[in-house]
């Protein structure tokens, strides 16, 4: 094997066993009851941490995973002679030689739009921030790092170093490199996944204060949004330049990646894959959970876990403790309108999406489908709540109240997973709403993966052949991705034309799924989102009414364009122009 890959394989591998639990479990009986620990070292102690029943299997699972990969990756640092324990260093640090063979495989990846940002930090900030670039897993931001690095004269690579933190090193360990590669030199430090530190929150201002006011340029890089967040409020303030990759708009998907195609972009989940590794794959179940937990559940845990030793969970403390922050937050995910209601919370979980699903194909034109008789559904419902963590009012430990929800919104906020549109009434005037979006489309598909995880497990489905087999997932996902797309363009296009105002119009019947009104010009346009790759009258009826629209002129102005946004072609029909969603997105 070529040795550059072996460093680029030993890299990532490091990276993925420091994001997996140490230790091990161990049981312990007490009056006769079974009680389950996790046993690990932590700042060189011996610790245990109570585990709930419900996460011992689960937690197994990982930690055997992590020596799987340990043992892998021993094998690979004596197949290119590399010492495990290093004598120059004593965190995983990379320079030289070894870091020029972990950047070499992103010299022919396309930069993402944000790269300028941190490019101009490097190579034209003068002053004693620090630069932060954090998302969630997946969003480029080592790619970004290396490609930073990558373009370093030679005389500026010699002073750099990449710093990739484990679950295992501390913060005063990483300090004291810090001190040593200052002495030696380097001037371009680069630290990934920092906030795995546990007290990297309380302690983050040395770094701007001691080290970027000497000159040298410090990158950090995390998935742990909160924590930045939180370091920045409480620690850095003004002294730090925080760059978000989470949100990553179709045209950059498309440009970056050379992937094409709003279905793509939905199963990818507003992730950058440069080796093309669909992560919300419905046949990893594993793969699927994964990704649910780590992009919102664990990150929010874990922020606020080290966030003044815990002290910012306030009333969110209990749902931790008690595992039961997962629930709340996919079950505002799965609902249709991702309310933050605590109805959401308190009825009995039936999955929205296989409801819908059941429904339309009841009312199928071509052949209808009765899902109820072909699938168990009970057994399928509590298949999805055991993969999305989701648990019924009368088996939760914690009472749920409206404090909990609004925190619970607010975090998301920051992580940037939802974001919110107006919705406005006519002819009524004085009432406004919001609705929920979900900014990140994996969050979502991930949800739609796991419920045909569970009906391919369904026995009952069988009864149905191949083909309308494939009908019926066909119309779940089609259902799911609709929905999907019209959250992505009023997202994309709120976030592009902020002189203007977006928002949905509610009418006493129907409404216009889209509104782009015009303040200075006192213009609006109007628009249907459709799924659909075809052109049928009924799709524009809305838009075409006179009584809607003459409502809306009143209120809004002159309706200078009528659009649909669909799948298919650009074209004219009936003076409604129809707009392809991909080319749409692109154009913004």
């Amino acid at each position: 094997m070529d040795k550059e890959k072996v460093l680029s394989h030993i890299n990532e591998l490091e990276k993925e066993i420091s994001l997996l639990p140490s230790g091990y479990v161990v049981l312990k009986k007490i009056n006769g009851k079974n009680y389950y620990y996790q046993r690990k070292k932590q700042d060189g102690k011996l610790i245990e941490e109570y585990l709930s029943f419900d996460v011992v299997e689960e937690l197994k699972k990982k930690i055997e995973h992590r020596k799987q990969l340990e043992k892998e990756l021993s094998s690979l640092k004596r197949m290119i002679k590399v010492k495990a324990g290093k004598s120059e260093f004593d965190l995983n640090i990379r320079i030289n030689t070894a870091l020029r063979a972990q950047i070499s495989l992103v010299k022919n990846y396309k930069k993402r739009e944000c790269y300028k940002e941190l490019s101009d930090y490097i190579f034209n900030y003068v002053g004693n921030k620090v630069f932060i670039l954090y998302g969630l897993r997946r969003t480029g931001k080592t790619t970004l790092i290396y490609q930073a690095i990558s373009e370093l004269n030679e005389f500026q690579f010699e002073k750099t170093a990449f710093i990739q933190i484990s679950s295992k090193d501390t913060y005063s360990s990483l300090v004291k490199e810090l001190y040593k590669l200052e002495e030696s030199g380097y001037k371009y430090i680069f630290i990934d996944e920092i906030t795995l530190l546990e007290d990297f929150i309380n302690g983050a201002a040395i770094l701007s204060d001691i080290f970027a006011s000497s000159g040298t340029k410090i990158v950090l890089s995390g998935t742990d949004s909160l924590g930045f967040m939180f370091a920045k409020s409480e620690e850095l303030y003004d002294r730090c330049i925080l760059l978000h990759t989470t949100f990553i708009p179709y045209r950059e998907f498309e440009r970056v990646l050379g992937i094409t195609g709003i279905d793509k972009y939905i199963s990818y989940g507003g992730t950058m894959s440069p080796n093309g590794i669909d992560y919300n794959n419905f046949a990893n179940e594993n793969l699927t959970k994964e990704y649910l937990d780590t992009a919102i559940c664990t990150n929010i845990q874990h922020s606020l876990k080290n966030y003044n030793y815990g002290s910012h969970f306030g009333n969110l403390s209990d749902l931790y403790y008690n595992n039961e922050l997962t629930n709340i937050i996919n079950r505002v995910v799965e609902n249709i309108n991702h309310s933050f209601a605590l109805r959401v919370i308190e009825t009995t979980f039936k999955s929205t999406d296989l409801s819908i699903t059941t429904n339309n194909l009841l009312k199928d034109r071509e052949k209808t489908i009765n899902l109820k008789e072909h699938i168990d559904v009970d057994k399928v419902t509590l298949g999805i709540r055991k993969m999305l963590e989701i648990i019924n009012k009368e088996e939760q430990v914690v009472e749920v109240n409206e404090d909990h929800m609004i925190r619970i919104k607010e975090y998301l906020k920051i992580l940037e997973l939802i974001d919110e549109i107006d919705l406005e009434y006519l002819p009524t005037t004085d009432k406004k709403d919001k609705i929920t979006v979900i900014a990140q489309p994996g969050i979502r598909y991930a949800q739609a993966r796991t419920i045909i995880y569970n009906l391919l497990q369904d026995e009952k489905l069988n009864e149905l052949n191949a083909v309308e087999r494939k009908r019926v997932f066909e119309r779940l996902l089609s259902e799911i991705s609709g929905r999907m797309m019209e959250e992505i363009v009023l997202l994309e296009t709120k976030k592009a034309k902020n002189n203007k105002k977006v928002f949905k119009l509610q009418f006493a019947i129907g409404e216009f799924d889209m509104v782009v009104f015009d303040p200075i010009d006192v213009t609006c346009d109007i628009f249907e989102i459709k799924y659909s790759k075809e052109q049928v009258k009924d799709q524009y009826k809305h838009i075409n009414d006179e009584e809607k629209c003459s409502l809306t002129t009143f209120r809004y102005g002159e309706i200078k364009n009528k659009y649909v946004i669909y799948r298919g072609e650009n074209k004219v029909v009936d003076n409604i122009k129809y707009l392809n969603v991909e080319d749409y997105l692109k154009s913004l």
